[in-house]
């Protein structure tokens, strides 16, 4: 068997769909079906349970998936591990975070002073960047709530206040203050289900045995405050939101409850090498004020 081999089945395997795999491999689907053939008749076995079009994952190919990704992993490390060696001031460092708009002054000034280095980003709730972790798709996770996996480690970057947004024009607008049980059936503004406003949202309407009445779910906790704005609801968001919502006018409150808060962190695994580039990166957010 060859890397080839283990490439194309470790990507079938964890999509267990053979045209996402192609697609993800920028290869033709005929050469992947091939290769993993190819790979199956040298193991004397089949790692895939096949109906019609559907790949599913059989006993054999789970056994063999934890081998592969193990040694393909050490692979990468050691290429990442020699190229920072060398002594080059370039590289690649992949990034998760639940909204992008928390780290952009953060990359702008890597960027700056590491122009050498490639940076890729994911936009990805809690879920999405624990498996991202898992499978190595990233170096490093910003993350406003835990993340759940082995061997992770953090740092948090900041804690700071949630704010109630609502807009002019609601009757909340000339309150300074505000408690969850006063907000049952409002309409709320915020995040799918895995992004950290709307497992806060869910938290506090729990402890008071309620729940909120979601009138929109996004994908992008930074769009909230435009929504709050335009009038389809209130919402909860970050404090330094405050400092930057010129643009988008709305009535800011405090929440009664303690709890109303975000914790932001840094995420990386502690049992996968850290090029020197993800090392630069995580200790610059450890050091700078993140400007969300």
């Amino acid at each position: 068997m060859d890397l080839l081999q283990l490439r194309y089945f470790q990507a079938v395997a964890r999509r267990e769909h053979v045209s996402q795999a192609a697609d993800e491999l920028l290869v033709a689907q005929p050469s992947v079906s091939r290769t993993v053939a190819r790979l199956e008749k040298e193991l004397g076995v089949p790692l895939f349970d096949r109906v019609g079009r559907q790949v599913r994952l059989n006993v054999f190919g789970s056994a063999f998936l934890r081998r592969v990704d193990r040694a393909l992993s050490e692979l990468d490390d050691a290429r990442r591990e020699l190229a920072d060696l060398a002594g080059l001031d370039r590289g690649r460092v992949a990034v998760a975070a639940e909204t992008l708009i928390t780290i952009a002054g953060l990359l702008a000034r890597f960027r700056v002073q590491h122009p050498g280095v490639d940076i890729r980003l994911f936009q990805s709730n809690a879920d999405e960047m624990a498996r991202r972790l898992a499978d190595r798709e990233v170096d490093l996770c910003f993350a406003s709530q835990p993340l759940a996996g082995p061997a992770l480690r953090s740092v948090r970057l900041l804690r700071e206040d949630v704010l109630l947004g609502v807009p002019l024009a609601h009757p909340l607008a000339v309150r300074d203050r505000v408690a969850i049980a006063e907000l049952a059936g409002e309409s709320w503004v915020t995040c799918r289900p895995g992004y950290w406003p709307r497992e806060l949202l869910d938290r506090l309407f729990s402890a008071e045995g309620l729940r909120p009445v979601i009138v929109c779910e996004a994908d992008e906790p930074g769009a909230t405050g435009e929504l709050i704005s335009a009038g389809l609801g209130i919402g909860l968001v970050p404090a330094a939101s405050r400092r930057i919502a010129q643009h988008t006018p709305m009535a800011w409150l405090r929440v009664d409850d303690p709890g109303c808060e975000r914790v932001l962190s840094v995420v990386w695994r502690d049992d996968a090498y850290l090029s020197a580039a993800a090392q630069r990166l995580r200790d610059s957010a450890s050091i700078m004020s993140i400007e969300v």
